[in-house]
């Protein structure tokens, strides 16, 4: 028997086991544990780099006024990353690597940048808010949630997680992680700078998006297998299980939701699984289909370009005898794959505003992480590595 048929017959095993006993279902949910060697997500922190982390750069390095002498800017193109390895959030020339760090708080997960240059940061203490253009923080806004928990780095650690900005500019939504128990989503008015509603949601929440039309938000709640809708205008909520291997296993379980994106032409939501399965779920009536996917190989991060392309990260095998090592899946809207190999585990994805380039973050949950980010040509598929930040996860592009 192949290995990957061996792994196709420990999923059918959780499949046939939907309608056992209990006991039947621990032994099914126990034949799979068994096999997870790598790229856990399972209960449980992990520390351990692959390598020291390299000095991070000044966080007031300046910058050279433009030749009519007035002030720099950061140029287009630069992108911003968040340590989650330190406090930061760093500042990368995607030809020659770091340019400067601006400490945000502690733990820095998910970013988002909007239009007006301001980022915003998911940290354990708070929402920070960095400009940009003058590589300085501006404020720090505070959770309204309690019960964060200690200030540690690990993948449980509370607070802030996926984080996004409304299509208006006007809110900023983040998810807020609260360690043993459900989160919330908090909004955040980007004038005020103050959290002015919060809704509860599922367990911690990985990823938040948006609709393209502004009136719902969608938190990816990872360890409770399913996605809550929120209203945004009430902050009323339902939640939709997204599990497509079942929920055996629970919090033990690496087959959960991570990452989502939102496609451009219906809004319906795009979650990929272990480079196995992608569901497409309509976040309207809570109905999903199941197509195929091809990179074999544990799955976060998520993009979508305005065309319809999705980008999932792969992070590595969950079992290694059987499953693929990381890679970027390059989906086309007619759902033809291009799997692009990458050295050692990643986490989370963005593309350069001509659509050639993709930037994928080498920060990782687990362990196996390393300093830096590696640069894909999305037409020829070759790849570099460029040495930034500590342990970056979150990535946009300015």
């Amino acid at each position: 028997m192949t290995a990957h048929t061996h792994r196709q017959r420990n999923r059918a095993e959780i499949r046939r086991a939907q309608g056992r006993t209990p006991r039947a279902l621990a032994a099914a949910a126990i034949t799979l544990t068994a096999t997870a060697l790598l790229a856990s997500c399972s209960q449980g922190d992990s520390q351990a780099a692959s390598s020291p982390p390299p000095p991070a750069p000044s966080a007031t390095a300046s910058l050279k006024p433009e030749p009519d002498g007035s002030p720099a800017k950061t140029p287009e193109g630069t992108l911003l990353v968040a340590d989650f390895g330190a406090d930061t959030v760093t500042f990368v020339d995607p030809d020659k690597g770091a340019l400067a760090s601006v400490e945000v708080g502690t733990a820095p997960y998910g970013l988002v940048v909007g239009e007006d240059g301001r980022a915003w940061v998911a940290t354990y203490d708070g929402v920070a808010v960095v400009d940009t253009q003058e590589r300085k923080r501006l404020a720090l806004i505070p959770y309204e949630t309690g019960n964060l928990g200690p200030a540690t780095g690990g993948e449980y650690r509370g607070g802030g997680m996926g984080i996004a900005l409304a299509p208006d500019g006007d809110r900023v939504y983040v998810g807020v992680n609260v360690p043993g128990g459900n989160g919330t989503v908090e909004a955040i008015d980007t004038r005020s700078l103050k959290v002015t509603d919060t809704a509860d949601v599922g367990r911690r929440p990985f990823d938040v998006d948006v609709s393209r039309d502004g009136t719902q938000v969608y938190a990816t709640d990872h360890d409770s297998f399913d996605v809550t809708v929120v209203d945004a205008d009430s902050m009323d909520t339902r939640r939709i299980e997204v599990a497509p291997y079942g929920t055996e296993g629970g919090l033990g379980s690496w087959l959960k939701p991570h990452y989502a994106a939102v496609r451009p032409s219906d809004g319906k939501l795009l979650f990929p699984f272990e480079g196995e399965r992608l569901v497409v779920l309509d976040p309207d009536t809570g109905r999903s289909a199941i197509e195929k996917m091809t990179a074999n190989t544990h799955q976060h991060g998520a993009q979508i370009t305005e065309d319809g392309t999705l980008l999932a990260v792969g992070t590595g095998p969950i079992d290694p005898s059987s499953d693929e090592g990381p890679s970027l899946t390059v989906r086309s809207p007619d759902g033809k794959e291009k799997v692009i190999p990458l050295e050692g585990p990643h986490e989370d994805v963005a593309v350069s505003a001509d659509g050639d380039t993709a930037y994928v973050t080498g920060g990782f949950t687990r362990d196996g992480y390393w300093n830096g980010i590696t640069v894909v040509d999305l037409d020829s598929g070759d790849t570099r590595r460029l040495a930034a930040g500590e342990r970056p996860l979150g990535i946009a592009v300015l």
